[in-house]
């Protein structure tokens, strides 16, 4: 193991640990995943298989399932300090990284994992995109080519769901969104009811608070960061992008359905248009300054299998 780059002046908060050296940590651990389970939580165009889930993601969901127990321990050291039953409450876990670098899939995956340990049975997890201001909202505001910078959530309304998750409400519910039409669904709403494990998933989940406001980053008990080299990013995104207009794109509901028709040279230009001006800037000022304040960083190589994990000194 090795001290990270990720600090100033020579020091980091992280140490760095190899793949070889991170899978060797839970050797025991069961691999209770099948290959159809795996094709089932990736998303479109993410290459992930059995061997990375056992080498990488089993030790990942030990060492969670270490930090809830740890937690658990620290409330009941807690009650017995105060003299008081403190009430059990969900253990909030934030994903964050870029567009197409593979975070919803690894979210899935962990909900998945994390359920089939015998003392965290329920598990959710909830989207940031449910919390995007409607289309109808940000066209109002000029926000609609900065759509997925910070500006363009309900940050209050996010703070307000998992403030209420995390005090123990018994129901609380979400926005729902589609990426079909690319937009939020009135009407529907996703309700979590008190579960062991809440997941929050998105691009500016790890946002510092604004104004001495209340941050949703506050509200995380462990956050990981998925990671990669830009350029390899950029790539993903425009390879999943072709892979969209071969497929949903053609639905004629998509909100993308003019892209339908493209050639693939002019899908190509399209997708990388969209990067310079929308995903690639939002990453390079908002979401890539947040990789540090991250408790663990799962660090990518070209094909998309983690290399390296960051694991924030306790």
């Amino acid at each position: 193991m090795r001290m990270s780059d990720l600090g100033a002046s020579g020091t980091t908060p992280f140490v760095e640990i190899e793949r070889r050296d991170w899978a060797a940590l839970a050797p025991s651990a069961p691999m209770q995943l099948t290959e159809r389970d795996i094709e089932r939580l990736r998303s479109l165009g993410d290459p992930l298989d059995l061997d990375e889930v056992a080498e990488v993601y089993v030790p990942l969901s030990r060492l969670l399932n270490l930090y809830v127990q740890g937690a658990r321990g620290t409330r009941r050291a807690a009650s017995e300090f105060l003299r008081h039953d403190i009430a059990p409450t969900p253990f909030v876990i934030g994903v964050a990284g870029s567009v197409a670098v593979g975070k919803s899939t690894i979210a899935r995956l962990l909900r998945e994992m994390l359920a089939r340990f015998p003392d965290t049975p329920q598990v959710e997890l909830v989207t940031t995109d449910g919390f995007l201001l409607p289309n109808a909202e940000l066209e109002r505001r000029g926000l609609m080519q900065r759509k997925g910078f910070p500006e363009s959530y309900d940050r209050r309304g996010l703070v307000r769901f998992v403030s209420e998750v995390k005090s123990g409400a018994s129901e609380v519910s979400a926005p729902v969104y589609s990426h079909l039409v690319y937009d939020i669904v009135p009407g529907q709403a996703v309700v979590v009811k008190r579960p062991d494990i809440l997941i929050v998933e998105g691009l500016n989940v790890l946002q510092p608070a604004v104004g001495g406001r209340l941050a949703v980053s506050d509200l995380f008990d462990f956050t990981i960061y998925v990671d990669a080299r830009t350029a390899d990013i950029e790539r993903w995104y425009v390879e999943r992008f072709l892979r969209l207009q071969r497929g949903a794109f053609a639905d004629p509901d998509s909100y993308f359905h003019r892209y339908a028709d493209l050639t693939e040279g002019e899908a190509v230009a399209r997708a990388r248009s969209i990067w310079a001006e929308i995903n690639g800037p939002n990453l390079e000022q908002n979401v890539l300054p947040t990789r540090g304040r991250a408790s663990l960083v799962l660090r990518k190589d070209a094909d998309h299998s983690v290399s390296t994990v960051l694991l924030r000194k306790l």
